[in-house]
C-alpha cells in the first residue's frame, strides 16, 4: 500500500496505530522491541528504564520476555522498572497486589536486581502519600526519565489509573477509582465491595515524559474505547485521548480491538472497497440504520452522500442492490430452527432433512441455554427434534454462601422431620458456616461448599430443561475438568476436557449443535467451552461421517448480540413464547434478583434476555422486515 493510500485510509486516526492478526503476535512484537532496547542500552553500558503496566493486557509481553531470558539469554541486570500504579490500601503480599502480579509474571523469572524495581507503596499512611509520590517522580528523573512506557487502557479510557477528569499535566498521586473500573476488577476481589476505592498512579504528565510510549489493547471488549481514544476529540472524559498530543505514541492492537476504527468498521468512508457479498450486506444495513430508513427506501443519493458511490456504480442500480439485501435478511427469518420438513431449503438457514434432527445445546454455565436461546430451545422440542442439553461446567462459583447454607439447613430439617439422624449433616453445616464467616475475598470455597453450590445449580438446570420439555436422560452434566482446575491454576484446556466432549458427541451423533459464541473475553468460560467443542468436533470430523455433516450454530449470551449483517438465522418469538422462555429462566432461582457475577448490567438476566431479543426484532423491523415481538439470533460456524 502506498503512503498516500495509507494516509487516506487512516485519516480519521489521530495517532499511529499498528494492527496485528492476534494478541500473541502483537505481544511478541512489543516484547522484542523491549528486548532490543535492553540490548542497545547494554552495548552502551547504560541502564534501560522501563515503565511497566499490569492487568491482563501485558501478560503475553511478560511471558515472551521470560522466554527470551531463558532461551535467548536476555539479561535484565541493567534494567530499572517503574510500575504505573497500585491499589490503595494494598498489602504487597495480597494476591490482588501489583507487587504479586509483577513477581508472578516477570520478576521471579528473570535476573533483574529487585533494588531496581519500583512499585507504588499501597501500605503507606495517608499523610505520607504526597511525599512518596513526589519522591517517585524525582526517582524517575534521577534515572534520566523513562525510555519506554507500556500501557493498557481501561474501558473508561483510563491509562494507569488516570480516570476521567484527570489533567494532562498530572503527576503521580492518589486517585479515586471510577465505578466501572472497580466493577471490572470485582472478579479478582470476590465482589466490587472488596475492590479498593483508591489507587496511587503515575500521572498523565509523568507518562508523557517517556521517550517512547506503547499502548496495547486486545479483543472486541476494548474496541469501543480504542475508537474513542484514536478517533475522538481530546477530552478529559477519555484520558487516553491526551496521547494524541504526543508524537512518541504508538497504539499496538489486535484485529478485534481495532474492529471499530473507521478503516475496518466502515471502510467505504475512507477507501475503495472490494465489494464482496458480506461487505455489501454490511454497508447497506449500515446505511439504512444511519439514515433510519427501510432498506427498500434507500436511494442513489443516499449511497452517494455516504461514501458508497463506488458500490452504486459497480453493482447498481441501487434499487436492485436494495432488493437483494432485503431478500437476504428476509431469508434469515425462520420459525423452524431445526429445518422445515418437506420444504425447499435452498434459501432457508437450516436443512429440511432429516426431519427429526438429533440436537445438542451446549451451555457453558447451567443457565446459558434458556437465557440465550430459551425460545429456540423450546421450539426445537415442540417441533419433535431429539434435543439434548449439555451443561459444560458446574457454575458453582456463582452461588451466594447464604443460599448454600440455606439448602443444607433444609436438608437437616427434612432429615429430622423424617426421624433420621442428621448429625453428619449438622457437622458439615457447622464447618461450612464457620468457613463462610471467616472467608476472605475471592477465597476458593471448601469442597463441601462447592458441592452444595454445584447441586443447587444442577437442580435449577434440570428444572429449566424439564420445563423446556426434555426427558431426564437428555440432560447431561459434564463438569468439565478445566473449570475446577481454574480455581487453583491458570485456565487451560486439556485433553480430558476434549475427550469428555468427544464421548458425548459420539453418543448422541448430532445433526445440529448450538454453542455459546461469546468471544468478547477470550479468557472467559464461554470462549474456553466453545474452543473445547470445536476441537472435539475437529478430531471427530477426521473419521466420523456424521460429524462431517453436523452443523454448528453459535448463540450469544445475555449481554451482546450479533450485528444484524452477521445474523444467519433469526428465530422469531411470539409474546407467548417470550413468556415461556421467561418461566424457564425463572427456574434458576440462585441467579435471580442479584447474581454473584452480574457484570456491568444491573438488570436481571431474564430482563436482559427479553430486552436483547426485542432489540433484535426491532432492528429487523426498522430495516423494513416484519415486526415480531422478539427474535433470537444465530450465526453458523464454518469449519
Amino acid at each position: 500500500m502506498s503512503r498516500l493510500n495509507l494516509l487516506e485510509e487512516t485519516r480519521y486516526e489521530k495517532l499511529s496505530v499498528a494492527v496485528y492478526p492476534d494478541q500473541h503476535i502483537a505481544s511478541k512484537t512489543v516484547a522484542r522491541r523491549i528486548a532490543d532496547l535492553i540490548h542497545a542500552k547494554q552495548r552502551r553500558q547504560e541502564q534501560a528504564v522501563l515503565g511497566l503496566a499490569t492487568g491482563v493486557t501485558p501478560i503475553g509481553v511478560y511471558a515472551e520476555l521470560v522466554r527470551l531470558h531463558r532461551e535467548e539469554g536476555l539479561s535484565f541486570k541493567n534494567v530499572v522498572t517503574f510500575n504505573l500504579d497500585e491499589y490503595y490500601p494494598m498489602q504487597p503480599t495480597s494476591e490482588q497486589s501489583y507487587v504479586c502480579f509483577m513477581r508472578e509474571h516477570l520478576f521471579n523469572h528473570v535476573d533483574i536486581n529487585m533494588a531496581n524495581v519500583h512499585i507504588p507503596d499501597g501500605t503507606l499512611p495517608l499523610e505520607e502519600i504526597a511525599d512518596f509520590c513526589l519522591a517517585y517522580e524525582q526517582k524517575i528523573s534521577a534515572y534520566g526519565g523513562l525510555d519506554l512506557q507500556i500501557l493498557g487502557i481501561g474501558r473508561t479510557g483510563h491509562i494507569g489509573f488516570n480516570e476521567p477528569g484527570s489533567a494532562p499535566n498530572s503527576g503521580t498521586r492518589l486517585v479515586t477509582l471510577d465505578d466501572l473500573t472497580r466493577r471490572d476488577a470485582s472478579r479478582d476481589f470476590g465482589g466490587k465491595e472488596n475492590v479498593p476505592t483508591k489507587a496511587i498512579t503515575m500521572g498523565i504528565g509523568t507518562i508523557f515524559k517517556a521517550r517512547e510510549i506503547i499502548l496495547m489493547a486486545w479483543n472486541t471488549k476494548k474496541a469501543p474505547i480504542i475508537k474513542k481514544a484514536v478517533e475522538g476529540e481530546i477530552s478529559s472524559d477519555v484520558p487516553a485521548t491526551y496521547l494524541q498530543l504526543s508524537d512518541k505514541v504508538e497504539f499496538i492492537v489486535d484485529q478485534d480491538a481495532a474492529s471499530e476504527l473507521t478503516r475496518f468498521n466502515t471502510p467505504w468512508l475512507v477507501k475503495d472497497c472490494v465489494w464482496d457479498d458480506r461487505m455489501i450486506k454490511k454497508a447497506v444495513i449500515w446505511l439504512a440504520k444511519t439514515l433510519q430508513k427501510p432498506i427498500l427506501k434507500l436511494t442513489e443519493e443516499d449511497y452517494n452522500n455516504h461514501g458508497m458511490a463506488q458500490l452504486a456504480t459497480e453493482k447498481g442500480p441501487v434499487y436492485n442492490i436494495n432488493i437483494d439485501i432485503f431478500n437476504q435478511v428476509q431469508r434469515t427469518i425462520t420459525g423452524w430452527p431445526g429445518g422445515k420438513p418437506g420444504a425447499d431449503d435452498k434459501q432457508r438457514p437450516e436443512r429440511a432433512e432429516p426431519a427429526s434432527k438429533r440436537v445438542i445445546i451446549f451451555s457453558p454455565h447451567p443457565d446459558d441455554d434458556v437465557i440465550s436461546m430459551g425460545g429456540t430451545f423450546i421450539r426445537l422440542v415442540d417441533q419433535g427434534h431429539q434435543v439434548h442439553v449439555a451443561y459444560q461446567t458446574s457454575g458453582n462459583t456463582a452461588v451466594w454462601d447464604d443460599d448454600a447454607l440455606r439448602f443444607v439447613e433444609f436438608a437437616i430439617d427434612f432429615s429430622n422431620s423424617q426421624g433420621q439422624d442428621a448429625g453428619a449433616l449438622q457437622t458439615l453445616y457447622q464447618n461450612m458456616r464457620r468457613f463462610s464467616e471467616e472467608k476472605q475475598p475471592n477465597q476458593t470455597d471448601i469442597e463441601s461448599m462447592q458441592v452444595v453450590k454445584g447441586l443447587i445449580r444442577k437442580g435449577e438446570a434440570i428444572a429449566g430443561a424439564r420445563f423446556a420439555g426434555l426427558p431426564d436422560e437428555h440432560i447431561h452434566f459434564m463438569a468439565l475438568p478445566f473449570y475446577e482446575r481454574a480455581k487453583t491454576q491458570k485456565r487451560a484446556i486439556s485433553q480430558d476436557d476434549i475427550q469428555q466432549t468427544m464421548d458425548l458427541l459420539q453418543q448422541v451423533q448430532p445433526n445440529q449443535i448450538f454453542a455459546a459464541g461469546d468471544f468478547d473475553d477470550p479468557h472467559g468460560t464461554h470462549k474456553v467451552c466453545f474452543d473445547i467443542v470445536i476441537e472435539a468436533l475437529q478430531q471427530l470430523r477426521k473419521t466420523e461421517s456424521w460429524a462431517q455433516e453436523c452443523w454448528l450454530w453459535m448463540y450469544r449470551g445475555a449481554w451482546h448480540e450479533f450485528e444484524t449483517y452477521e445474523i444467519e438465522m433469526a428465530v422469531p418469538l411470539s409474546p407467548q413464547e417470550v413468556e415461556r422462555k421467561r418461566y424457564a429462566i425463572f427456574k434458576h432461582q440462585s441467579q435471580k434478583d442479584r447474581p454473584v457475577f452480574p457484570g456491568d448490567d444491573a438488570r436481571e438476566f431474564w430482563v436482559r434476555a427479553e430486552d436483547r431479543t426485542r432489540e433484535t426484532a426491532r432492528a429487523y423491523d426498522q430495516l423494513g422486515l416484519a415486526e415480531y415481538e422478539a427474535m433470537e439470533a444465530f450465526v453458523r460456524w464454518q469449519f
